[in-house]
């Protein structure tokens, strides 16, 4: 970008920051997953019109457009890999209205996502995706991944529940698409387009999300195996025998050892896998179904079920599943999270196949995860100084992909496709399916400024971890 180019933002930024010192854009070069990039400039403003006129300044002078949140995306998404402008929407976070009749949330981007939970909780409604990552990721950030998290089992994923958003179009107008209702089919469904198109073709400046009564009663069930396929197996008959669990987490015994060396409360480190089951809904089901979870498991060849009595119990339980993150990058510090998704009848397959890549490129592989919706998350823990090691896990995590895929599975399943995917997206959807989607972007942005470089790939490029 040119000195003049500076000059003509400036003059456009009239309520905001404009970032140019070096310091201060190396803050904005990374996100969780892997590679640094450094952005021309870096821009916080919370007014719509000004980003708008941003946008048709960028369209213009071609200037790369890269819209962030609090950067957790796993998968390279707000990286700014053609430098240009990054916008932080993270800031753009004044409004979170509840609106108990219509029973919506109003939010601007930057809100983090645990905040909608708390506030529609205090109106005794849910908002139930539910990313791990939601006490410290934005609305935004969100709905341009479309993550998802444990409860996606029974409730979905994000774009399950917005009905309306505001964006700015790639050539810089502001514009409404879908409302207030929950039903709506005027024309062309732009919210579901735009949700999980990670920022490819618009920025979301407002959201308009759908709500839901709180379910009363919950009831928390740990069943603990010697077999990561029998898990895999239970997983299967639990689902098929009429019963909808809020969530269904699988943990290997890498991760309850890492876990349990991390934080010590009695997890079996001799186990080969638990599933954590949470059954949600009127006290008196939930209290049935866990009875009939527990049946169900014990047929299997279950080794022990726990069936926590008190609040602190529970709480105790989902906090081991959440600790696994934390708890594995101790072992080494590289940290490659996946999220290949198969069918749930193929769960025991993809586990046992996971468990060959692992002997195979001699790698620490924790598999855990939303196994309910084959939603499995392989985590490669590594050392990326370790060149040769890295090398392995590359080849390791192109044959996790072609995995899922030969399993009628999908390369993610809620962590976007970003930099890190993009090589692999042919294989998935074959050449016409991607021309399609290249298609839709060259048509709504031209002059491909928005978030350029994600999704599509580059001719020849490939999965690079070893730098």
């Amino acid at each position: 970008m040119t000195v003049h180019h500076i000059e003509e933002i400036s003059a456009i930024v009239k309520t905001g920051r404009i970032l140019t010192n070096e310091s201060d854009r190396f803050s904005y070069s990374f996100d969780a997953s892997f590679g640094t990039y450094l952005p021309d400039v870096v821009i916080q403003t919370k007014n719509v019109e000004e980003l708008a006129e941003l946008v048709k300044f960028a369209n213009r002078e071609k200037v790369p457009v890269y819209p962030r949140g609090q950067a957790t995306c796993l998968s390279g998404g707000p990286l700014p890999v053609k430098g240009g402008m990054v916008f932080d929407l993270s800031i753009m976070d004044d409004v979170l209205e509840i609106n108990e009749e219509d029973l919506i949330a109003i939010v601007s981007p930057g809100v983090l996502t645990s905040d909608i939970h708390k506030a529609a909780e205090q109106k005794g409604l849910m908002y139930p995706p539910d990313p791990s990552s939601s006490h410290v990721s934005t609305i935004g950030g969100n709905l341009a991944e479309n993550s998802g998290g444990p409860r996606g089992l029974k409730y979905g994923v994000t774009k399950d529940y917005v009905i309306g958003l505001e964006i700015i179009t790639p050539q810089g107008e502001i514009i409404q698409t879908g409302g207030r209702t929950v039903k709506n089919v005027t024309g062309y469904d732009l919210t579901k387009l735009i949700v999980g198109s990670e920022g490819t073709l618009g920025i979301i400046t407002k959201a308009i999300l759908r709500l839901i009564p709180k379910p009363p009663a919950s009831e928390t069930v740990m069943a603990i195996f010697d077999s990561l396929v029998d898990a895999g197996r239970a997983i299967s008959k639990i689902l098929s025998s009429g019963i909808l669990p809020s969530k269904m987490e699988l943990m290997d015994q890498a991760s309850i050892v890492a876990v349990e060396n991390y934080e010590p409360s009695g997890l079996p480190k001799d186990a080969d896998a638990m599933i954590l089951i949470e059954l949600d809904g009127h006290p008196a089901a939930v209290r049935d179904e866990a009875e009939q979870v527990s049946q169900v498991c014990k047929e299997v060849g279950v080794r022990e079920v726990r069936v926590p009595q008190t609040k602190a119990e529970k709480e105790d339980v989902w906090k081991a599943r959440k600790l696994v993150s934390p708890a594995i990058v101790r072992i080494k510090p590289t940290k490659i999270s996946e999220d290949a998704t198969v069918p749930r009848s193929k769960i025991p397959e993809m586990c046992r196949r996971l468990q060959e890549i692992k002997k195979k490129y001699n790698l620490h592989l924790v598999v855990f995860g939303h196994a309910g919706d084959g939603n499995l998350h392989p985590n490669i823990i590594a050392d990326k100084s370790d060149k040769e090691e890295m090398l392995r896990v590359e080849k390791a995590v192109a044959e996790i992909f072609e995995a899922a895929i030969a399993l009628g599975g999908t390369l993610s399943g809620e962590h976007g496709i970003g930099t890190m995917k993009a090589p692999f997206m042919e294989m998935e959807l074959g050449a016409a399916g991607l021309n399609m989607m290249k298609s839709i972007k060259q048509a709504l942005d031209p002059n491909n400024i928005m978030n350029p470089g994600k999704i599509f790939p580059e001719p020849g490029q490939k999965l690079v971890l070893s730098k």
